[in-house]
């Protein structure tokens, strides 16, 4: 473990507790009787999923920063999540909500249709322009089909939880949530950390790695599959919640020796922190109703992205 990843293991194990005790009712260490079962069925199983989903989100961006060679590279550029999002909206406008799996199940169908995409068109040659473009015309597909339903909505009241669904949140999540999604964002970071020698050798350049030894389409195939199930899982079970992907390797980047593969671990470990811990800000915020999750790190990411951009700019002047 480097340095990174030793102090954000530390901020982690400081972040979860507080967030245990944190909410509209304060809970005091100590307390029992109702205050158990607040911790072990509202707020135990909601923190599990923001650290699972934040981790997830983290490690997807951190990979495809490197493999994409670009630092504005993001999760959502895959095309993944909005297709998982389209899914569940399906699943919302089909009335299907009366089943508590069928939203989740085919947002995750979304975005396993979506990566059997990505893989059809740019998987014979592995190249990464193909690959990004490919990506880009799922994103703005299946975004046009999101508006479309939502356009075809029959009452305002369904339109109303479409919309709220999209704006990402963990609200009322519980253990149900936490099974479906943990296991499927735990195997997809396993599957991203398979490439992070075959990301070193590519910031050498796609020749020079071929040269090394890398097999491009297998580290593309598994990209797909690791990006698909963290981004898609969490999607599935969270709505849309953006710029984690985007942030977190820029923040801890400064902390590692900036190599692909020393990224990967320290960023989801920072990801599952920033969700955790604008998860237990939304909740104490004094406000009629919570704040969604995606409006919050919404509010926060876009100045980050902002100030991003002008460093780069005057980076190329």
């Amino acid at each position: 473990m480097n340095r990174a990843s030793a102090i954000l293991a530390a901020l982690l194990a400081l972040a979860v507790p507080l967030s245990l005790l944190a909410g509209r009712v304060w809970i005091a260490p100590g307390e029992t009787a109702n205050a158990a079962i607040i911790l072990a069925e509202l707020r135990l199983p909601r923190a599990v999923l923001a650290l699972a989903v934040g981790a997830g989100l983290g490690a997807a961006g951190a990979t495809m920063q490197g493999y994409l060679r670009n630092p504005l590279a993001d999760p959502g550029l895959f095309g993944i999540a909005p297709a998982a999002a389209l899914g569940a909206v399906a699943a919302m406008m089909a009335g299907l909500t009366d089943n508590p799996l069928a939203l989740p199940v085919m947002a995750l169908a979304g975005a396993s249709a979506a990566m059997a995409l990505l893989a059809l068109i740019a998987g014979r040659s592995g190249g990464i322009a193909l690959f990004t473009l490919a990506g880009l015309m799922i994103a703005s597909l299946a975004g046009a089909l999101t508006a479309l339903i939502i356009s075809l909505a029959p009452n305002a009241f369904a339109m109303s939880e479409i919309v709220l669904w999209l704006n990402g949140a963990l609200t009322d999540r519980s253990w149900r949530e936490v099974r479906i999604a943990a296991p499927a964002i735990a195997l997809g970071i396993a599957v991203l950390w398979q490439t992070r020698r075959a990301l070193d050798a590519l910031t050498l350049g796609e020749a020079a790695a071929r040269s090394l030894g890398v097999d491009t389409r297998r580290l593309l195939w598994l990209i797909v599959l690791g990006v698909g199930l963290t981004v898609g899982a969490g999607v599935a079970v969270a709505g849309i919640i953006g710029f984690v992907g985007l942030i977190v390797p820029h923040l801890v980047r400064p902390l590692t020796d900036r190599r692909p593969s020393e990224l990967l671990l320290p960023s989801a470990l920072a990801g599952a922190l920033l969700v955790l811990v604008a998860d237990s800000v939304v909740r104490v915020l004094p406000l009629m109703t919570e704040l969604r999750l995606g409006i919050a790190l919404s509010l926060m990411g876009a100045p980050f992205f902002l100030w991003l951009l002008l460093r780069l700019r005057r980076g190329l002047e």
